[in-house]
């Protein structure tokens, strides 16, 4: 704790109290223990001040500055808080690690009354468990209670039953919210969630149901919403205009970069919504590469782009939508965005890759057979996860190189052919029971 302290009355008496370098060296040896006395007594009454202490820490790195919530209880309720963090951020991006890999059935989703039904051995919301924290949420049994896994985002979980049973939970803080019943059927749907880009206390978030008329031959000109707002606690009924016409791939969950939506639709189109622009529209891009692909993952980059992944048998490819020069690669043009905005990063080859991991080849030598690609990472343009088999391995795109990911939950019954597994990131963000309403930093 000491140390600690004593490094932060460094940083402000090197920031604001500095001496000057021309001490004459024949000053008194009592005044100058006085002057130092007096530094110090300068640094402990301004670090009293919050608004002082606040501007300190913006310039620590967040290495360092997690580790400073050990100093008192008034450095963890000013590190923790929400005000501090939405600063913070403005300087510093956010560190996410990833807790382990919900599964989502497709079979159970939108059943009818003679649908598939879930069998009782099976865990409604499974979560293959990468680390210790994943296991205490997967033993915890309260995620029993919220139905089917749905989406992620920012931390924040979207569980529940379609179409009218949906919930809102927060691991961190272990509050969750009954969102209300949606006030229009859809028979079948597409799924969005957008939670806000920092860790708050209050979950502030919106929820966007789709309607889906999935049709190869006839595309749709305008497609029906719905979207619940957690500021306002009530669903707004609109339509949007496609831009240009398109049918939406049911019972999908979209990915958002930046704020902006993402579907996939028939054609190899890609549905593009913006929710914060005020226009009610969807528009449109084709998606690159070969039509040949058995698997494809969407996902954002390190610096905020959108990029789209596919495998086959022989290998895969990984693509990056270019920034324009107006602006983010996420804002549509009239038209939908150009193909040529489409960068091909990496094209690799599952045998040759396999070769160059030894270690993890199968004696049957068959292993590129069966590799697919699995998840981006959460804001990370080097490495995806793939799978082969009940394995999961994180690959490193630049060598090829591959690690094994230890999960728990390998001897569960995962129909793979069937199931969307998605990777579950938390901010790496401290938090504290001082920063809820109510509660006193003293």
């Amino acid at each position: 704790m000491h140390h600690c302290y004593r490094f932060c009355s460094l940083i402000f008496s090197h920031k604001a109290f500095s001496f000057s370098a021309g001490y004459s060296s024949s000053c008194d040896h009592m005044k100058k223990k006085k002057g130092m006395r007096s530094g110090i007594d300068g640094v402990n009454a301004a670090l009293s001040s919050d608004d002082i202490l606040c501007e300190i820490l913006l310039r620590v790195p967040p290495e360092t500055v997690f580790s400073l919530i050990i100093v008192s209880k008034r450095w963890l309720h000013v590190i923790c808080s929400s005000v501090f963090c939405q600063h913070y951020l403005r300087r510093w991006p956010l560190a996410f690690r990833m807790l382990g890999f919900f599964v989502c059935n497709n079979l159970y989703l939108g059943r009818g009354q003679n649908g598939v039904r879930r069998p009782r051995t099976e865990p409604a919301m499974p979560l293959l468990s990468t680390c210790k924290e994943g296991d205490d949420l997967k033993f915890s049994k309260t995620l029993k209670q919220f139905g089917y896994f749905i989406d992620s985002s920012n931390g924040l979980l979207l569980c529940g039953r379609h179409p009218k049973r949906y919930f809102v939970w927060n691991p961190i803080t272990k509050q969750h919210y009954k969102i209300p019943k949606p006030r229009v059927y859809f028979e079948d749907l597409c799924m969005a969630f957008l939670a806000e880009d920092h860790p708050s206390v209050d979950m502030c978030y919106k929820v966007i149901r789709a309607k889906c008329d999935f049709s190869l031959d006839e595309e749709m000109k305008t497609v029906p919403i719905e979207t619940f707002n957690s500021k306002t606690s009530t669903w707004n009924f609109s339509t949007l205009t496609c831009v240009p016409s398109l049918s939406l791939c049911p019972w999908s969950v979209a990915t958002v970069v930046k704020g902006v939506v993402h579907w996939y639709a028939a054609q190899r189109n890609l549905a593009i919504y913006d929710p914060h622009n005020g226009e009610r529209r969807l528009s449109s891009i084709k998606l690159p590469g070969s039509i040949d692909f058995e698997e494809r993952v969407l996902g954002e980059s390190f610096d905020g782009r959108l990029q789209y992944g596919w495998s086959c048998k022989s290998g895969l490819e990984i693509w990056v939508l270019e920034k324009e020069e107006a602006g983010h690669a996420t804002t549509p043009s009239d038209d939908g965005y150009p193909n040529k905005g489409w960068n091909l990063r990496y094209r690799l080859n599952f045998k040759i890759m396999w070769k160059k991991n030894p270690t993890f080849m199968t004696k049957s030598c068959l292993r590129d057979k069966e590799t697919q690609i699995l998840s981006f990472l959460h804001r990370n343009s080097k490495s995806v996860c793939i799978r082969s088999g009940p394995d999961i391995f994180l690959l490193h795109l630049a060598n090829q190189k591959v690690e094994a990911v230890l999960y728990n939950g390998r001897g569960s019954s995962i129909s793979w052919d069937f199931s969307r597994v998605a990777p579950y990131f938390r901010p790496d963000w401290p938090h504290s029971s001082l920063c809820l309403p109510g509660k006193s930093m003293t």
